[in-house]
């Protein structure tokens, strides 16, 4: 049981780095101007990382309910993997979804 919590907490740190790589590949590789993919590949995984940080990790600054907090994060998740997608990275995208998806399981399951 302990093995499985500590590789889950391991999979969520991953995950939590895949969002802002997913958000800062969108941004950069954007059919825009420079200056467009520069401050979108830097700016939307800024944005995430501080949303994160403010409502979602555990020593949030602002604590909000379980539900809320949850919700927030899924919203964070859905975006970058939304952004992967729009990316033309969609095994890259659906393998992400994927295993968010069983990371909330086992931590829904609570093993």
């Amino acid at each position: 049981m302990i093995i499985i919590k500590v590789v889950n907490l391991g999979l969520r740190f991953l995950l939590e780095l895949c969002i802002l790589a997913s958000l800062g590949y969108w941004g950069f590789h954007l059919d825009k101007g420079m200056l467009i993919k520069s401050l979108a590949g830097i700016g939307s995984p800024l944005i995430a990382a501080i949303l994160w940080g403010i409502f979602v990790s555990p020593k949030a600054s602002i604590p909000v309910s379980p539900p809320l907090q949850f919700i927030i994060e899924l919203a964070i998740f859905i975006t970058a993997i939304t952004a992967l997608y729009a990316s033309g990275k969609h095994s890259l995208a659906l393998t992400f979804a994927l295993l968010y998806i069983l990371h909330r399981i086992v931590v829904f399951i609570g093993v």
